[in-house]
Parts: C-alpha cells; structure tokens; sequence
C-alpha cells in the first residue's frame, strides 16, 4: 500500500481539521529575484564575452539549471501544506521523500505572532510555537496567510475551554461530495 499522497489522510478519524494552508506566496519572492537576476548577470556576461560556441553552450545550460531549479522550488512550494488540527500541528513537504511534522497541541505552552514591514504590506505573518524545554518538529511557521485569523484560531484551541471553542473550520474549507 502506498503512502497518503495528501496531509488530509493523515488525519485521525477522531481529529477535526481546523486550518489548511501553504506558505504566502511571498516567500517565492526570493527564488523568483535570485533566479531573474542569475539569469540577467548571464546574458550580460554572454554579450560582454567574445563570441564562443563554447560559451554560447555554458551559457544555454547554466540557464536552464536555473529554470529548473527555479521549477522544483516551485513544486515545493506548492506541495507544501499547514494543517492545524483540534489535536495537533502538521507539516507535510516533500516531492520525494514525503515528510510530516507534527507538534501536539497539548504540548504548546506559548505561542508568539511576529509580523515584519513586508509581512504587513503584502499580508503574511510568522507563528513561533513554544513547547515545554523541547525543540519539537514545528517550532516555526514562516509565510503564514491571514497570519491574525491563524493566530487567533490557533490560541483558542491551545488556551480556550475545552470543547467551547469558536475555531470550528474558520479557514478550512469545505470540501465538495458528490
């Protein structure tokens, strides 16, 4: 039997599914610079070296290393998935070698919300969950959308009343049966 392909199946029959997301979009912003300007110092150093089919062919190769390494970030990206539950904190990635991370939420005893200029102005937001004297496997949570609607879901499944919480689905979304 294979592996779950999607976060969701590995859910336990128990848990109830609180917040499904990826990272913002923002954190493709370094890959996309870094790989436009890659790309530009390239083609400025083609025109300013002699013309050489040897050059010409490291240049065209370099060049495609690049889109494609700028492709399987983007893959990551995209594969990567949030999933905050009524139990626990997950973490899946991995094109590959598939990995979950998983911090139960009855071990956090602090959570610390950090949002920078950037994080304001384009709406993302970081999530620093504490537990006790342990260094767990989601520690930090960067690039988080609507970081505040997160926060806030988050602190009332830590800290709320049992069972009382409003937190029921505030991001997920429903699914569709048919």
């Amino acid at each position: 039997m294979l592996a779950p392909r999607e976060i969701d199946e590995y859910l336990l029959p128990t848990e109830r599914r609180v917040i499904r997301v990826r990272q913002h979009w923002a954190v493709m912003m370094n890959h996309v610079s870094s790989t436009s300007l890659f790309l530009l110092a390239l083609v400025i150093g083609e025109r300013l070296l002699p013309d050489s089919v040897l050059i010409d062919n490291l240049v065209w190769y370099l060049a495609l290393v690049a889109v494609l390494r700028f492709t399987v970030l983007t893959i990551l990206w995209w594969i990567e998935r949030i999933v905050i539950t009524d139990k626990r904190v997950m973490l899946a990635q991995g094109i590959i070698t598939h990995n979950v991370g998983m911090m139960p939420l009855g071990k956090v005893t602090d959570l610390t919300f950090q949002r920078t200029l950037g994080g304001r102005m384009f709406g993302y937001g970081t999530i620093v969950v504490e537990s006790a004297g342990q260094i767990q496997a989601l520690n930090r949570i960067d690039y988080l959308p609507r970081p505040e609607e997160i926060y806030e879901a988050l602190s009332e499944l830590v800290f709320g009343e049992k069972g009382r919480t409003r937190a029921s689905g505030m991001l997920a979304r429903p699914r569709w049966r048919r």
